[in-house]
């Protein structure tokens, strides 16, 4: 079996990478049968010459290769007939801005193994960046306050060297905090990253019953989950595993908690059909005390109403006024502060690739050699070398052929 790890060609340019030349020194260690090459990139975070140093080799041409690894989508015009990739695709959704993507991958024979489908016999998902878009989107949320309020001044995530540094910056802040009520909603790899910054920070977590009822004279945090801002609509006690399956019968509980809460970071996955945290008319509400949100699930005119558009690395902040319902600028004095990036991971390029090596070497390569014994290949698989959807994506052929 030939790895190939290929350059990202999509703009903006993504830096990020699979494996990183350590990680593919572990790969070569773990399982010696498996060639690997790394195709010529002066895009991504880790030189060529890093990869030769590791005794990788680094070519222009994957063409003899068997599975080509990669980071965000292939532009069509860069498919190779006949292999098995591995990438972001955004087509399982039905994201109709890919659909001429997913058109041209089967029309060339390819296996696609999108990112997003590696999951566990339950669904779960075992590989992502999720951790690091809680992480850079939590400590922009910080930095968006301090502008805000002229109270202290974070780099960009960007311009450091690595997670390390940016915690480094965040000890200067640490006695610069306001008392901020903040809520961090969610309970997965992104929730638990914003939480290891709020932990860095020394801020102390509550439970919900306190945060709806006390106030505080320190920084203090609640995490909560599905449950405690959604409910059933007839007021019988909700299961979360039957509003994943099926959230029609539920609505927002939201507000108690807006109307506790300074700073939202919003880290939650929101499925289709499922109620709104908040409304454009809930932020006009005398009871919705928040001002500044970290949207980093960034579904945009979605669950957030404050989230108008997914905001840029280069400019991460934009205000939201709620009267008017329109963008203005984060400085005024009546705008919520929003910061809602939607690729965070791309400003710790170093750290979020050597993480996804590590989930990728641990629950991914091991199939290609054990024939595929957990079933991860075959889940995760969304077509076939005879140009079809696999059994469980056929719920896509209406996307492919542009009936949807």
């Amino acid at each position: 079996m030939k790895f190939g790890i290929i350059k990202e060609r999509k703009n903006p340019p993504d830096k990020r990478v699979v494996f990183s030349p350590t990680k593919l020194k572990d790969l070569k260690a773990q399982f010696p049968e498996a060639e690997i090459v790394v195709e010529s990139s002066d895009i991504r975070i880790f030189t060529d010459q890093e990869y030769k140093d590791a005794d990788i080799e680094v070519t222009t041409d994957l063409s003899d290769c068997d599975v080509l690894l990669g980071v965000k989508e292939v532009p069509v015009e860069h498919l190779l007939p006949n292999k098995k990739y591995f990438f972001f695709s955004h087509t399982i959704k039905k994201q109709p801005y890919n659909r001429k993507l997913l058109q041209a991958i089967l029309a060339n024979n390819i296996e696609l193994y999108d990112h997003e489908t590696i999951c566990k016999a339950n669904g779960a998902r075992l590989i992502g960046f999720g951790r690091y878009a809680g992480l850079v989107g939590a400590y922009n949320g910080f930095r968006a306050i301090g502008l805000k309020e002229g109270l202290f001044t974070l780099p960009k995530a960007e311009s450091l060297s690595g997670l390390e540094a940016m915690k480094t910056e965040l000890d200067g802040i640490k006695s610069k905090l306001p008392n901020l009520k903040i809520l961090l909603s969610g309970t997965g790899k992104v929730a638990y990253g914003a939480k290891e910054i709020l932990d860095h920070l020394g801020i102390k977590e509550i439970s919900d019953a306190l945060y709806l009822t006390s106030t505080f004279t320190e920084p203090v945090f609640c995490m909560v989950d599905v449950m405690e801002y959604a409910k059933r609509i007839d007021g019988k006690v909700g299961d979360k595993f039957v509003f994943y399956k099926d959230p029609s019968g539920y609505e927002s509980n939201f507000m108690p908690y807006a109307k506790q809460t300074d700073f939202f970071i919003a880290g939650h996955f929101y499925g289709d059909g499922a109620p709104y945290l908040y409304t454009r008319d809930d932020v006009k509400s005398p009871d919705f005390n928040i001002r500044y949100v970290a949207d980093i699930s960034c579904d945009v005119d979605g669950p957030v109403a404050t989230t108008l558009r997914a905001s840029t690395i280069a400019d991460p902040i934009y205000g939201y006024d709620p009267q008017s319902e329109s963008e203005v600028a984060y400085t005024n004095d009546n705008a919520i502060t929003v910061m809602a990036v939607d690729n965070l991971p791309c400003e710790l390029p170093r750290d979020a690739s050597e993480g996804f090596g590590d989930m990728f070497l641990t629950h991914v390569i091991p199939a290609f050699y054990n024939n595929d014994k957990d079933g991860i290949l075959t889940r995760a698989k969304m077509t076939t070398n005879t140009g079809a959807l696999s059994d469980r994506y056929t719920y896509l052929q209406d996307y492919v052929d542009g009936k949807e």
